[in-house]
C-alpha cells in the first residue's frame, strides 16, 4: 500500500473509531517526543548531532466484552524524529488480549518479562547510559509471543512468555533448529517496595540462559535502585551489575548510575549523571553525562541536553 492511500484508509477510519468510543469503546492516543542536542566522544571518532530517543506514537484501548472480561490492544510505533534512519517509523509494542479478574493474556510483539522487571531502575533509559548499552544484552522486545500475567496478589505478580522462533534452521548442515525462548518473571510492588526476579531462556540466542535480579526503594524524594545479571551463553557465564539514586527537589530531579559487567564488553564499566527540571507531568527539559570505558581501549563519552514532551 503506497503513503497516499495508507494515509487515505487512516482518514476513512476515525469516523468509525470515534463512533466505537461513543458506544463505550476506549481509544487513547498517545505520544512522547524525546530530542537532545548532544556531543559524542567515541575514540577515534567525535561527533555533535540531534538525536531522537526512543519518540513513539500509539493507540490502546479496551473493549468491554461480557462477565468482567475485556479485550485490549496497543499499537505503537517509534518514530524517528532527527531524519537519520531510513524508516521514519518503526514497531515497537503492539498486540491484542484479553484482561479481566483471570489476569491478562496478550499476542503479539512486546517487551520480555525480562525486560520489564527492571521497572524504573535505569534512570538513564533511551540515553546514551541506558542499560543495554554497556550492562545487558538481553534488553529485548520479541516478536511472535504469548504472554500471561497473573493478577497482583498482595503486591505479588508473574509473568510468562512463549516466543515463538518459527523453526528457524541455526545449522544448514545438520539441520539444527533454534528453541523456542521463554521469558518468566516474579515481582513484588508495594509501598515503595519493589523486587524482582526473572529469567531468560533461548530468547537472546540458541543456548543463551539469563537470570536477573532487581530492586528498587522509594522513601520521599528518594529512590534507590539496583540490578544484577547473569548471563550463561553454552557454558560460558558472564555477569554485569548496576546501581542509581535518584533526588527529587521541587521541579528538580538529580540522578547518577554507575555499573560494571562484562556482558557487552570484557571489562566494560560505566557511569551517568544527569539532572532533570520538570514543567508538568507532560514535559521537561534534561542534561545528561555518560562515560562508558572497557578492554581493548574501549572508551566512549556523551554529553547532551534535551527536552520531552508526552501526551
Amino acid at each position: 500500500m503506497n503513503k497516499t492511500a495508507l494515509s487515505l484508509a487512516i482518514v476513512a477510519m476515525v469516523p468509525a473509531l470515534a463512533n466505537a468510543q461513543d458506544e463505550g469503546d476506549v481509544l487513547d492516543f498517545y505520544g512522547k517526543a524525546n530530542v537532545t542536542f548532544q556531543a559524542a566522544d567515541e575514540g577515534d571518532d567525535s561527533v555533535t548531532d540531534v538525536q531522537s530517543n526512543a519518540s513513539r506514537l500509539g493507540v490502546k484501548g479496551e473493549i468491554a466484552l461480557a462477565d468482567g472480561i475485556k479485550g485490549i490492544y496497543r499499537m505503537e510505533y517509534e518514530v524517528d524524529m532527527d531524519g537519520d534512519a531510513d524508516d521514519t517509523f518503526s514497531q515497537r509494542n503492539i498486540y491484542a488480549g484479553l484482561e479481566g479478574g483471570f489476569g491478562q493474556v496478550i499476542a503479539g510483539k512486546f517487551d520480555t518479562p525480562l525486560k520489564v522487571a527492571q521497572k524504573k531502575v535505569d534512570l538513564f533509559n533511551d540515553l546514551e547510559g541506558d542499560i543495554k548499552s554497556l550492562i545487558t544484552n538481553s534488553d529485548n522486545r520479541e516478536e511472535d509471543a504469548l504472554q500471561y500475567t497473573t493478577p497482583s496478589f498482595g503486591g505479588f505478580k508473574a509473568s510468562a512468555a512463549f516466543i515463538s522462533n518459527k523453526e528457524e534452521v541455526i545449522d544448514d548442515v545438520t539441520g539444527e533448529e533454534r528453541n523456542n525462548g521463554v521469558s518468566v518473571s516474579v515481582a513484588y510492588d508495594n509501598n515503595g517496595v519493589y523486587m524482582a526476579y526473572a529469567m531468560d531462556q533461548d530468547v537472546e540466542g540458541q543456548d543463551v540462559d539469563v537470570h536477573r535480579f532487581v530492586a528498587q526503594y522509594n522513601i520521599g524524594p528518594v529512590q534507590v535502585g539496583a540490578l544484577f545479571e547473569e548471563q550463561d551463553n553454552d557454558g560460558e557465564t558472564v555477569d554485569g551489575w548496576m546501581s542509581s539514586v535518584a533526588y527529587k527537589l521541587d521541579q528538580w530531579t538529580l540522578k547518577a548510575q554507575y555499573g560494571q559487567s562484562d556482558i557487552k564488553e570484557d571489562g566494560g564499566e560505566t557511569y551517568s549523571l544527569g539532572v532533570d527540571y520538570k514543567f508538568n507531568s507532560a514535559a521537561k527539559v534534561f542534561g545528561f553525562y555518560t562515560d562508558e570505558t572497557a578492554d581493548e581501549d574501549y572508551d566512549r563519552s556523551y554529553a547532551g541536553i534535551g527536552v520531552e514532551y508526552k501526551f
